[in-house]
């Protein structure tokens, strides 16, 4: 159950569900309308603390008592059996806590500037009567840090609540003790906790079979709807989790801001919300407010949500769950947009469909469908999560046919279906790392968040951005504030709008069907003397032409030779605009947003264009193309030149796409240099 401040569905748990019979929704209504409370009580909470982050606030772990660790990466400390956390539950939706506490047999020690800080014995306290949040009260009666964005599955026939993760904040008494009140409701640690569950009066209520609707089923008695897929990416914010000099050495070389000397690696991470579509039948604002709020689908497909390394389900016969990606880009005070932070992928395991307006198809598998209008969301926490993090290579990315490639991923490098528990992920590994030099730049900053769903019908809605504030105040550690607006849609179309009517602007699709979608933006700017400057941003959202092995039908994964494999999924490796005759053009530029020179594409001028060409491997392995550093899906590079004449419209920009294949490339017509001359009849007129 996600923490904030709507209710949250326990429609799973209850079994109440948008497309089961008539008559069985209303008996389930019926039996689970009456509010009840439940109590929690027992079991153990795990601890995966960000120690880095704590460090840079000048706290260190001294010990802990009574703490294991549980094979997952967390510590788990045992809760008592006594008492108990009551929370009311009404309808199928979890209302509040009520009551009560659960307590600590242990906990953890923390050396701080200002004197020792006891977690051992806390208790998880409603904040409130009514509170979504929980305090960790200590035994001296302080709360220094406090839980909420928890995510769970009902268990054991309702017997058990698993909350498989939450986030651990900064109280704000604390981060005032510290000296530092910018990081009060900063993300300290990702949590669990597994605890049993007494229903009232022991009315444990049962989960009700359902049939789902996937994505592309008919409508039953309208001719011709499809249930159709629409994820929006309903808010998100961002935080700043750690920084090293190097990746390598952690904790044992911190960063020392924007002024220093170590052009430290700071980590960047968001916590996003999602919303699947509201409509049924009728359009609605799935997202008040936004111009790409309502869905063009009248009616909402489910979405399958399987963890991976879980059994054949339908309707794609594998695993299949949404992934999360996140960037940053900065406008520079020049104009200019550069893409300076990516990250791997996170891959989701759970949904708890809060404020759902009804229950989703639960098909008798608790937490694994989003069903019409839930929202669900992951935390900072969870989102630096070595477990769930793995790199963008493996997936198929576009919508059509999203999918990943389990077989030789970092979980599964053997390709023998055991998954290798973090990937061998360190607390670096598939962030979202930005350069503190980059950082000190001055522009302003759009911090990006997706979902990749599949079959979802419009991307662009399925990603947001927002202004951030990235700042290192004195003594650090660094902070990032959320700006506003938060829009619907990608960053690129905040640089450029795709409805601009400046001449001197233009933003277009690459629609490539089913390989997927990109976008071309360019700005000429005017430097006088008869020079423009004309910057090409070119956003890979989801084009993949991937060379794959096997089926990715689970059903075949008792032969080793169709387990699904992605041999590589290559986006784009040229990018060329045609030049007139008599065009001079120099200040040639490429920027994909990194540091490492020794990736650049090269730039050539000749044969009438100005082409940039990725870097080649001079022995690829096999099956693969021989490029390095592609323009893969999710990836915006930007190519600069300066032009001695004027601009015009209707210039075809050619994109070359890396795997073989029809088309070879795609053409976007945009704007460009003008030829310095006019024509009249067969005789040129040099100006």
């Amino acid at each position: 159950m996600n923490i904030r401040s709507g209710s949250f569905a326990l429609a799973l748990l209850l079994g109440a569900t948008l497309h089961q019979p008539a008559a069985i929704a209303a008996a389930a209504s019926t039996e689970a309308s009456a509010p009840q409370t439940w109590t929690a009580l027992g079991g153990d909470l795990g601890f995966i603390w960000n120690v880095d982050l704590l460090n840079d606030v000048g706290i260190t772990l001294k010990d802990s008592v009574n703490a294991a660790d549980d094979g997952r990466g967390f510590f788990a400390v045992p809760l008592r059996d006594q008492g108990g956390l009551s929370f009311s539950v009404t309808q199928t939706n979890f209302e509040h806590f009520v009551d009560g506490r659960l307590t600590l047999r242990g906990g953890f020690r923390l050396n701080t500037p200002n004197g020792e800080l006891s977690l051992v014995d806390a208790t998880l306290q409603p904040r409130a009567s009514g509170s979504q949040i929980l305090d960790i009260v200590g035994a001296d009666g302080s709360s220094w840090f406090y839980l909420d964005r928890l995510m769970y599955v009902i268990a054991d026939g309702g017997r058990t609540l698993d909350i498989q993760t939450m986030d651990l904040r900064m109280h704000e008494a604390l981060a005032n003790r510290l000296g530092k009140p910018q990081m009060a409701g900063q993300v300290f640690a990702q949590m669990r906790m597994r605890t049993g569950v007494l229903a009232q009066n022991g009315n444990y209520i049962q989960v009700i079979e359902a049939d789902p609707v996937w994505p592309n089923t008919d409508v039953p008695g309208v001719p011709g709807a499809k249930y159709l897929a629409d994820v929006f990416m309903s808010s998100f914010t961002g935080q700043y989790s750690r920084c090293a000099a190097q990746p390598s050495c952690g904790t044992s070389c911190p960063c020392d801001g924007p002024a220093g000397a170590t052009d430290g690696h700071a980590v960047f991470t968001p916590s996003s919300t999602l919303r699947n579509n509201v409509n049924n039948g009728t359009p609605a604002p799935t997202v008040s407010g936004d111009p790409l709020g309502t869905s063009t689908a009248l009616y909402t497909a489910d979405v399958a949500w399987y963890r991976k390394f879980t059994a054949a389900r339908p309707p794609y016969d594998n695993d299949q769950h949404p992934n999360l990606i996140w960037n940053l880009y900065r406008v520079g005070t020049d104009g200019r947009i550069e893409q300076i932070g990516r990250s791997g992928v996170k891959h989701a395991f759970v949904t708890t469909n809060g404020g759902c307006s009804a229950g989703p198809g639960s098909g008798g598998t608790t937490g694994a469908i989003l069903g019409r209008s839930c929202s669900d969301t992951y935390g900072a926490g969870n989102n630096d999560s070595n477990n769930d993090l793995g790199p963008r290579n493996e997936i198929v990315a576009s919508a059509s046919s999203m999918e990943w490639g389990r077989c030789g991923s970092i979980f599964d490098p053997e390709c023998d279906l055991t998954s290798n528990t973090n990937g061998g992920n360190t607390n670096y590994s598939q962030r979202m790392i930005v350069r503190e030099s980059q950082l000190a730049v001055p522009g302003t900053l759009y911090f990006e968040s997706w979902y990749l769903v599949r079959d979802d019908i419009n991307i662009y809605n399925t990603m947001s951005s927002r202004p951030v504030t990235i700042t290192y105040p004195t003594g650090g550690p660094w902070f990032l504030s959320n700006g506003s607006p938060h829009l619907l849609g990608p960053a690129i179309n905040r640089w450029i709008s795709p409805t601009t009517v400046d001449p001197n602007e233009r933003n277009v699709e690459v629609d490539a069907g089913k390989e997927g979608r990109s976008r071309i933006a360019v700005r000429a700017t005017d430097l006088g003397g008869g020079r423009t400057r004309f910057d090409y941003a070119v956003m890979n959202f989801d084009f993949v032409r991937a060379y794959t092995e096997g089926t990715g039908a689970y059903a075949d994964d008792s032969d080793p030779t169709k387990r699904f494999r992605v041999i590589h999924n290559f986006g784009f490796d040229r990018f060329s605009v045609p030049l007139p005759a008599g065009v001079d053009v120099d200040t040639l530029e490429f920027n994909d947003g990194d540091l490492d020179t020794a990736n650049n594409w090269t730039v050539a001028v000749a044969d009438g264009a100005v082409t940039w060409s990725a870097p080649v491997n001079p022995t690829p392995p096999a099956n693969t193309p021989a490029i390095l550093n592609g323009l893969n899906w999710g990836t915006m590079f930007r190519f600069s030149f300066v032009a001695d004449g004027a601009v015009q419209s209707g210039v075809n920009v050619d994109l070359h796409v890396a795997q073989t294949g029809t088309p070879a490339s795609f053409q976007a017509s945009v704007i460009g240099p003008m030829a310095d001359a006019i024509f009249v009849d067969d005789f040129e007129e040099v100006l």
